[in-house]
């Protein structure tokens, strides 16, 4: 709504809680808590539609309080072994047990610990003791896991994909775990509005959100989204939250001014006032799981296949400047467009290598997973040394069935694009990932790895990082430089960071090669 008149405005200024103004655009903005007020300050100029009526009558006639938290743990039952013979782990039933005492919470172990069943071990317990719908938010290509750890406790749960998050819950209340929860990481995508409008939804008993990657590329406004959802108290004004963590400011453009907020600042403040709402534990911490490890592996091509590479970088970069020329792409671009053409063409002049490490891995008996963000030098391996191919043109459905070979040993080779095999797949099995190139966010690449280095694998995991020229020494330092930041937030040491911008980046990879 706006302030149309001097009195008009002072009236808003009298509703409590208060709002926020977001502009000419958005008008003010409220909580539903100030209803009552702003229909006694501003009477019929105060207009109710038929779903904000329902809202703000179920907010004056709130649900029953849950049970205090001790005997909310008694009703979880956690020491008892469950229905399928499975006992719960240490870390799992204190999970729950920190799951029960907050109604808005972030659970961030790293990718392999069963988070899983740590949320639904929890949510038994709110199930036992009162009525409610359990409503689980997950990529469609996770239902079948989600489907079956809850059968596995016996637990009857709604689940819902991203794409189709409903509109209103039910009266009766509901507890809506979300499953990963980096996927609404932008305030501008649908999904995320979506899943905010479920967050502040009277009737939701509690909402925990899932990820082992709550700040993927290392940038605090990718956290607000999810500290928005659990209703965490810094994240209740966005721009106060961007200007003291993201060096929110405004930037002149041209004739214009936009608000910039991509930045760092304050991650030691971040931590500390996050700390009691986001969870956040390594394998190494609770399982014992030796860590993974990393080996770098420096490749030098000939002469005459430097060449080529050239050229077909040259045919990609008179390719994009011919359609500047016909405006059919913006003329500020090139840098990227010529990195992405060196990321995707290195990574076919990579597969010699590739072919040769995994060949002698699989002469040793080892289990291999290579993952690639290109489908084509995928498919171009495969066409030489066989394996299982994952990639996001399969089906939910044989995505699963690729996976089950491989994790049932049919098959000891993997080939995985990261949208596709990074995504909530067991893959422990291996000892050895392959990562042809790297993605740009050091949370991408932990999701990856973290499929193959998880409860239940049998000795250590090894990453090989295939490296060649400029462009994965720049990415490989973005990814280094953002991890840090990460580190910092959610880490268990404390670090100094020592940040460069891309350009400077850039620069120096060039003058390196």
């Amino acid at each position: 709504m706006h302030p149309f008149d001097a009195v008009t405005h002072a009236q808003i200024g009298r509703v409590r809680p208060r709002g926020i103004w977001r502009g000419v655009k958005k008008g003010w903005e409220f909580p539903l808590a100030a209803a009552q007020s702003l229909q006694e300050q501003l009477g019929s100029r105060f207009p109710t539609r038929d779903d904000l009526a329902r809202w703000i009558h179920w907010h004056r006639h709130p649900l029953p309080p849950l049970p205090d938290h001790r005997q909310l743990v008694e009703l979880a039952d956690l020491k008892k072994v469950l229905p399928d013979g499975r006992q719960p782990l240490p870390h799992q039933r204190s999970g729950a047990r920190w799951l029960l005492a907050r109604r808005g919470a972030v659970l961030a172990d790293e990718m392999g610990l069963g988070k899983t069943l740590t949320a639904l071990l929890a949510a038994r317990a709110l199930m036992r003791a009162m009525s409610l719908r359990l409503m689980v938010v997950a990529p469609v290509g996770l239902h079948g896991h989600w489907r079956r750890e809850a059968e596995a406790l016996d637990l009857r749960i709604t689940l819902l994909s991203w794409a189709r998050l409903p509109q209103d819950l039910p009266a009766a209340g509901t507890l809506l775990v979300v499953d990963e929860a980096h996927y609404g990481q932008s305030m501008l995508a649908q999904r995320t509005q979506a899943l905010l409008r479920l967050a502040r939804h009277p009737r939701l008993r509690a909402i925990w959100l899932l990820t082992g990657t709550p700040m993927k590329n290392g940038r605090p406004d990718q956290f607000y989204p999810l500290l928005a959802a659990i209703d965490h108290p810094i994240a209740r004004d966005q721009r106060a939250f961007e200007e003291t963590f993201c060096q929110g400011h405004w930037r002149d453009e041209g004739n214009s001014r936009r608000w910039q907020a991509k930045g760092a600042s304050q991650l030691e403040e971040l931590r500390r006032l996050t700390k009691p709402l986001v969870l956040h534990r390594r394998k190494q911490q609770v399982l014992g799981l030796p860590p993974k490890q990393r080996c770098f592996h420096p490749i030098a091509i000939a002469d005459a296949e430097s060449l080529g590479l050239d050229h077909r970088v040259s045919q990609v970069i008179d390719d994009y400047r011919r359609r500047v020329r016909e405006g059919q792409v913006r003329s500020d671009a090139e840098a990227f467009a010529v990195l992405t053409a060196l990321r995707r063409i290195g990574a076919e002049f990579k597969l010699p290598f590739a072919e040769r490490l995994v060949q002698e891995l699989r002469r040793q008996q080892q289990s291999v997973v290579l993952f690639s963000g290109f489908v084509d030098p995928l498919q171009l391996l495969q066409q030489r040394i066989g394996g299982e191919l994952l990639t996001g043109r399969l089906k939910p459905v044989e995505r699963q069935a690729v996976v089950d070979r491989f994790q049932s040993g049919e098959s000891d080779l993997l080939l995985a694009t990261y949208g596709a095999g990074g995504l909530g797949f067991t893959l422990h099995r291996a000892r050895h990932v392959l990562l042809l190139e790297r993605p740009w966010t050091p949370g991408d690449v932990d999701q990856a790895e973290d499929r193959c280095h998880r409860l239940g694998m049998d000795g250590g995991l090894t990453s090989h990082w295939l490296q060649l020229g400029v462009a994965d020494q720049l990415v490989d330092g973005l990814v280094a430089s953002k991890a840090k930041q990460i580190e910092v937030l959610l880490g268990t040491r404390r670090l100094r960071l020592d940040r460069q911008p891309l350009p400077a980046m850039f620069l120096r990879c060039l003058q390196d090669a």
